[in-house]
């Protein structure tokens, strides 16, 4: 019996590990360069955050595959792989570490801070705020999170004048109905909300 024959399921991790690892690049690519979020057990992990735990995540199961190799564990870890899949990784590699560090950085410098707003609405429906102030504007952006913890985009957005935060001062609204609820910020006396104010916040259900 030959050594394929014998181990069957083998031959086939190699093509299943670079599927992987390439995969988790282009989704961590995508999410770093993206306005998705998740919430984790009450707490925010932006796209950038997001996006560096599949790139660690495709990294690991890089190194499986090379290990693998190494100890030629597999019939056909000899094959060559196609002529594009590195420069492809390369370039994925290069747009998610790019995306990561951008987030990253954008938080940092407009001192962006999340809030998971209370009470949810229906089905567990979520509003997440992301408030940031950078000069003399304060900016905001309002996700509706449904029961996977994630939202793809923003349901809404707003600007503020002189770096005032609505959410964290306390002046915002938050009503539910059945079909969805309404986030209303409001800026103060001195500090006018100067765009937007109003989001929907709809899960889609």
């Amino acid at each position: 019996m030959t050594e394929a024959r014998a181990r069957p399921g083998i031959e086939l991790s190699p093509g299943a590990l670079t599927a992987a690892g390439v995969g988790s690049l282009a989704l961590g690519t995508v999410a770093s360069w993206s306005d998705l979020l998740l919430v984790v057990g009450g707490r925010v992990v932006p796209g950038w955050g997001v996006s560096a735990v599949l790139f660690a995540l495709a990294l690991v199961l890089w190194r499986i595959f090379v290990r693998a190799r190494r100890r030629g564990e597999a019939v056909l870890l000899s094959v060559v792989r196609p002529g594009w899949l590195r420069p492809a990784t390369v370039l994925l590699i290069v747009a998610a570490v790019s995306g990561i560090a951008w987030g990253a950085l954008d938080d940092l410098i407009s001192d962006a801070r999340y809030y998971v707003l209370r009470p949810t609405g229906p089905g567990g429906c979520t509003a997440v705020v992301r408030e940031t102030s950078f000069l003399v504007i304060g900016n905001g952006e309002a996700y509706a999170v449904g029961r996977t913890g994630l939202a793809l985009g923003e349901a809404g957005s707003w600007v503020v004048d002189d770096g005032y935060r609505p959410v964290a001062a306390g002046t915002y609204k938050l009503d539910w109905e059945r079909d969805g609820g309404l986030l209303v910020v409001s800026g103060s006396g001195t500090d006018p909300v100067v765009r937007g104010g109003m989001t929907d916040i709809d899960c889609g259900w």
